[in-house]
């Protein structure tokens, strides 16, 4: 039987001068803007108890209600019998350390073969929440946690979090170049002003706050551990780069690539053909939605960034 929705939010006083459908998006961030759109030309979601055009503007406080009949929401995609590691699962949510070359939603290029595929298959009742229950995402190649929501509360709940900026995730990262310290990059994040398929730091981009600290350094390299305030497309890879710091490996940001001098042949040839951004999702803590409690999760890194990591540590010193 189709689950019925029924939620309300507040806009933001942020969120003032945009769109109905925009602050929609952003409220109800577990449903595409398509999605919201026709709800809101049906009068399922409306502005302060009445309905409203998606192009209406609002102006911050008003209530919207969503009130809606839930089909199901992967029709168009297919159960796919794809292996995934599972570090935690229970009746609300699941939680995956995903590979590197597995990208999770299904797109132009991409039609099957997806996270959201194998979800499906793990969980056939996952085709009754938006998204097969997909909160937040990870970049094709990079590896590590994910948490997925398996009911409808969880989702709205995991998403509040993420949204409040209280759901705590930490990568690690292997990068080109020294770092002295650590710290903190501040900058705002949107589409390249030449490159649509790129993020840059722009004025007037989304907020964006990554920390970051030393764990080891290289003789041209360093390896990085960075925790996201905020969650923007390609956050950790554009903030580095902008800091001359780009991931090893990293075919959009990386730029031209640097070898230290006098490195073994070995070395050389791993920096050459690193597959991908180095990059990990090492640490993911929320609260449970149904428990309310505070709950960790880890894992550990991949064999490829291990095999780096030890390649480096060898050639500074000198073995």
């Amino acid at each position: 039987m189709p689950e019925i929705l029924n939620r309300e939010a507040r806009v933001l006083d942020a969120q003032a001068g945009q769109r109905l459908d925009q602050a929609a998006a952003e409220l109800f961030g577990d449903f595409s803007r398509e999605r919201l759109k026709q709800w809101i030309l049906q009068g399922a979601l409306t502005l302060d108890g009445a309905p409203a055009r998606p192009k209406a503007k609002v102006y911050g406080g008003e209530i919207l209600r969503l009130e809606a009949e839930l089909e199901e929401q992967t029709a168009q995609h297919r159960a796919q019998a794809i292996d995934l590691t599972i570090v935690h699962e229970d009746e609300a949510v699941l939680v995956i350390d995903k590979p590197a070359d597995l990208v999770v939603h299904p797109a132009a290029g991409n039609p099957d073969g997806t996270l959201l595929n194998a979800l499906l298959h793990h969980c056939p009742s996952l085709s009754q929440v938006p998204r097969a229950g997909i909160v937040h995402r990870l970049d094709k190649d990079t590896t590590g946690l994910m948490v997925v929501a398996k009911t409808l509360s969880a989702q709205a709940a995991l998403v509040e979090q993420l949204q409040a900026r209280t759901v705590s995730r930490e990568y690690d990262a292997v990068v080109a170049g020294v770092m002295t310290a650590g710290g903190k990059v501040d900058a705002p994040i949107g589409r390249h002003p030449k490159d649509r398929k790129r993020q840059a730091v722009v004025t007037g981009g989304k907020p964006a706050v990554t920390h970051y600290r030393v764990v080891e350094r290289f003789r041209g390299h360093t390896h990085v551990r960075c925790r996201l305030e905020t969650g923007r497309t390609h956050q950790i890879r554009v903030h580095l780069a902008h800091l001359r710091y780009p991931l090893v490996g990293d075919p959009v940001y990386g730029g031209r690539l640097k070898l230290p001098p006098g490195a073994a042949d070995e070395l050389k040839e791993l920096l050459r053909l690193f597959p991908r951004q180095a990059l990990h999702a090492r640490k993911l803590a929320f609260i449970h939605p149904v428990s309310g409690e505070a709950v960790t999760f880890r894992a550990p890194l991949p064999d490829d960034m291990l095999a780096l990591l030890d390649y480096l540590r060898d050639d500074s010193e000198g073995v």
